[in-house]
Parts: structure tokens; sequence; C-alpha cells
């Protein structure tokens, strides 16, 4: 083990914080880990109790004790150091990172007054769009003690996909889980087209599935100005299954502060008329792994003896795809 000879006075000088019977047990316990060793021919220092004069630094503890004071005096006050303290070699792990969030809270602070997505903060700062979002950057702010707050970014989602037929208000809005049925609905709509199941609509929305819990977020901020017309009414459409029941429930609940969200009815009971033409035993298995703790908001919109047929095939395993329904169902229904 490599050594280097270092002088108390040295050891006082670099933690002027302590007392000397603070300094005392810091010294015992630095020689008990074997980070200094004394060299008992420099003497002791006279104080009681005493020390001697100077002592062998083992490479690993002037290694930490360089460390300790990179951390102390170079790292931005902003940054809490408390937790590389206490395991240095993380920092080693690390460094690269912390300093540059550090210069930039040196050199850039006034770029935090505007707003940021994460990938643009996180390319900024580290040089690397995905390191905030993908490579561990939020556990490293999160164990210097700094928020996404701080740094001034937010999270993105995927660009809300919708076809407005016109822009008066008030409208009617349709929420489409699936990709397929929002490209039919558009391409009937766009054909000139008005209503979809009797219902006159004037702006459809693709939801992506889960996806819409995010996109949404486009909606209540008001992509365009007559998005906000209090009076427009928002309605749902999907997959008749379980998770398409939850992701209904779940969006109307986040939002019912912004906007009401209602079932397109129409559209589900068509599934379900179909579904019953082909046969209930034809219809495809409910997935595994799918959340059944739904509630009873979804089937508050249907009469009883609908209730009773969607609970029927839930409870049989099965599921009918919002896909059932196609173009050929609209136009037997336009007027």
């Amino acid at each position: 083990m490599k050594k280097k000879k270092i002088y108390l006075t040295e050891v006082v000088a670099g933690h002027k914080n302590m007392d000397y019977q603070q300094l005392y047990s810091y010294v015992l316990s630095e020689i008990e880990k074997k980070h200094l060793i004394p060299i008992k021919a420099s003497g002791l220092n006279g104080k009681k109790p005493a020390l001697y004069n100077s002592y062998w630094l083992t490479e690993q503890e002037k290694e930490e004790t360089d460390i300790s004071e990179e951390l102390k005096y170079k790292i931005h006050p902003l940054l809490d150091t408390t937790y590389y303290q206490k395991y240095p070699k993380r920092y080693q792990q690390e460094k690269k990172e912390i300093l540059l969030l550090s210069d930039y809270l040196t050199k850039s602070k006034n770029c935090l007054n505007t707003s940021e997505t994460i990938n643009e903060r996180s390319f900024e700062i580290f040089h690397r769009e995905k390191f905030l979002d993908r490579e561990g950057g939020m556990d490293l702010l999160s164990r210097l003690g700094i928020s996404a707050e701080d740094l001034n970014f937010y999270r993105t989602s995927e660009p809300m996909s919708y076809y407005s037929r016109q822009k008066q208000t008030p409208q009617n809005f349709l929420i489409i889980e699936n990709k397929d049925t929002f490209y039919s609905m558009r391409r009937y709509l766009i054909n000139g087209n008005q209503k979809i199941f009797d219902l006159k609509i004037e702006t459809l929305i693709y939801g992506g599935g889960k996806g819409i819990y995010k996109t949404f977020e486009d909606y209540v901020s008001f992509v365009e100005p007559y998005f906000a017309d209090k009076n427009n009414q928002v309605y749902y459409f999907g997959d008749l299954d379980y998770e398409g029941i939850l992701i209904y429930e779940i969006l109307a609940e986040k939002y019912k502060h912004n906007t009401d969200i209602i079932l397109f009815v129409q559209g589900y009971k068509k599934m379900l008329e179909k579904a019953e033409i082909f046969g209930i035993d034809e219809l495809p298995d409910t997935k595994e792994g799918q959340n059944r703790n739904i509630g009873e908001k979804f089937f508050s919109f249907f009469e009883k003896d609908y209730q009773e047929k969607i609970r029927n095939i839930l409870e049989l395993g099965k599921y009918i795809p919002q896909e059932i329904v196609n173009e050929a169902d609209y136009q037997k229904c336009e007027k």
C-alpha cells in the first residue's frame, strides 16, 4: 500500500470546523481504519489527550480526502453532496455528470428561466439527450437533491392526432381508442358524412389506448381555440374489455374538472349487436394480465339489459374489439 507523510498541522487545517476533542476522536478513528499510521519518532504534540505530530497517510485515505475536498469546495452549492461524501467510489463513477451539472449551474443558471423539454435540458447540461429520461439521470438528480422543477424541464407526450371536420362551436368530440377505427371514421367524415351511428361528429381524437392519459393534456391545454368552448361535448369509444373500460373510467375521473367525458353509447351498442350475430363463443379471449378492477361509471350509461350483456361477455373471458365495426356500419346509420 502506498503511503505519504502528513503532518498533524495539515490534518488540523483540513478540519477547521472541529474542536480539539473532535479532532482527537477523528484521528483515532482514522488510525483504527488504518487510513493513518502514527510516526512515533515524530513525538507527541504536548496536548491532552496527546496526538503524534506526523502520520503515514495511506493512498486510499488520500484519495478519499481529495474527493471530500472536491465535493466541499468545487461543486455548486445548490447540489447536496452528502450522499457522495458517504460513498466516494460512487462519486468517482458519476463525477463527469456531476461536474457537468455543477458547471452548468455556475455558468448558465439563467437558462433555467426558460422551461424546456426533458431531452432538450438533458442535452444542454449533459450533452446526451436521453441521459435524464433513460440513462439514470433522474436518479442522479435525486442523489444531489435536485428536482425537475429546479431544472425547469417537463416531459412530453406523443402529439395528439385529431381530425376536425369544422371548427364552429359548440361541437361533438369523439375519442377513439384504436388506430384503425380512427382512420376509418376519419375517412368517412372526410367523404362528406356528418353522423356516425346517428351522432353528429365534428372532431375525432386518436386515443392510442392508455396513451390518451398524456395526449389528452393537449386537449385540455386547447391546441386550438375552438377546443376551449365549454359547450363542447366529449365522447369516448374503445374496446369492450376490462382494459378499455378502465381506460375510460380513469380518463373521465382524471379530467372531470376540465370536461365531462361521456360514452359513445351508440357505438358500443353496435358492437354488441354485431357480436351477437357472430356468436359470443366466436369472440376472442380476454388478454391475460388485464386489470379487472373496474367501477360502475362505464355501466351507468347503459340500460339494465345491456349491462347484463356486457358483464356476461366479460365473465365468459371474452371481449369485443372496437374493430368489429367498420365503415359499412356507419353508412347504414347515416341519415
